[in-house]
């Protein structure tokens, strides 16, 4: 009689600032994936993001037929690690919902690990927030970027948002034309541009990251200003991809060569201008610079960290 294998179950989340992405697999086989509102409680309400979570694990279930508490081994990545109560959220979620063991580490990680799992390269990484990840071929980690929305996150949706406001009163004060001031206005409900200075100056209530679809949708209307925040999103981007291109060129020493660059979230899947930005802001200090075409997927990158015994972390 053959032997019974039980099987080994695995669950990965990208939790991200808008969205998160829920992932179960069996093995090397995936189960269910789901996506709901964020679970990040510096973006949403604690009550809220319980709620999302419960949901998700309620939708993979129904699913796939596998209770959490059958799950084997979790990762999930986020970004924020650094104010302990996130990490102590997150962990507490865990343990009263699910099973297994769980790997918590930061979305620029799995993202890399999507892209390039133990490899190296540089991962360009710009939804709501955006960070920059090197990994040199002896596995050394470096970094730049990623120290939140007031002290950086530069190309990040939150960044967009913000440039694009603060771009409306640059283009007041130099008399020049702009529709993003009715676009904002229209967007956030106000009627008048006192009450965009006293939102856009109360940063407890102005949530920038939701205005950059009205950025983008000015730049696609041909408006200069709008135009302009993109361009300089995909640029700051490409200044902090080269500070890691650096820093690894400084470890490597005369085996260096240039690494490849892969890319991930909201901002560099969708919205083209940047990403074209970035790329040519690369190119005019490396002309045979890769920036690779696909766009990495985090969810991946966790999974495939918590079928890894042995995954390892950004330091």
């Amino acid at each position: 009689m053959s032997a019974t294998h039980k099987p080994i179950f695995f669950l990965a989340i990208d939790a991200g600032g808008t969205k998160a992405d829920f992932l179960l697999a069996e093995g090397e086989t995936e189960r269910a994936r789901v996506r709901v509102d964020s679970i990040k409680i510096l973006t949403t309400s604690p009550e809220a993001a319980k709620a999302n979570f419960e949901a998700a694990l309620g939708q993979l279930e129904r699913i796939s037929g596998v209770s959490p508490r059958r799950i084997d081994r979790t990762c999930i990545g986020t970004s924020g690690l650094s104010v302990p109560s996130v990490a102590q959220w997150i962990r507490e979620q865990h343990a009263s919902h699910v099973g297994g063991e769980l790997d918590l580490c930061g979305d620029e990680e799995i993202a890399f690990h999507a892209a390039f799992q133990q490899g190296r390269g540089v991962l360009a990484l710009a939804g709501t927030g955006s960070n920059i990840v090197g990994r040199t071929a002896a596995g050394t980690w470096v970094r730049a970027g990623g120290w939140g929305p007031v002290l950086g996150d530069e190309g990040s949706g939150h960044w967009i948002g913000l440039e694009g406001v603060r771009a409306i009163f640059h283009a007041i004060d130099e008399e020049r034309p702009t529709a993003l001031e009715q676009k904002v206005l229209d967007r956030w409900g106000l009627s008048a541009r006192e009450q965009l200075i006293q939102r856009g100056n109360a940063a407890a209530l102005a949530k920038f990251a939701e205005l950059t679809h009205t950025v983008v949708q000015c730049a696609q209307e041909g408006d200069a200003a709008a135009s302009d925040v993109l361009r300089r999103a995909g640029e700051e981007i490409a200044l902090r991809v080269a500070t890691v291109i650096r820093k690894m060129q400084a470890i490597e020493g005369e085996t260096f060569r240039l690494p490849d660059v892969a890319t991930s979230g909201s901002i560099l899947e969708s919205v083209p201008a940047v990403r074209q930005a970035m790329t040519a802001s690369l190119r005019k200090a490396w002309p045979e610079i890769v920036v690779r075409p696909d766009v990495a997927d985090p969810v991946l990158g966790a999974l495939w960290r918590a079928r890894s015994a042995s995954g390892s972390g950004v330091d």
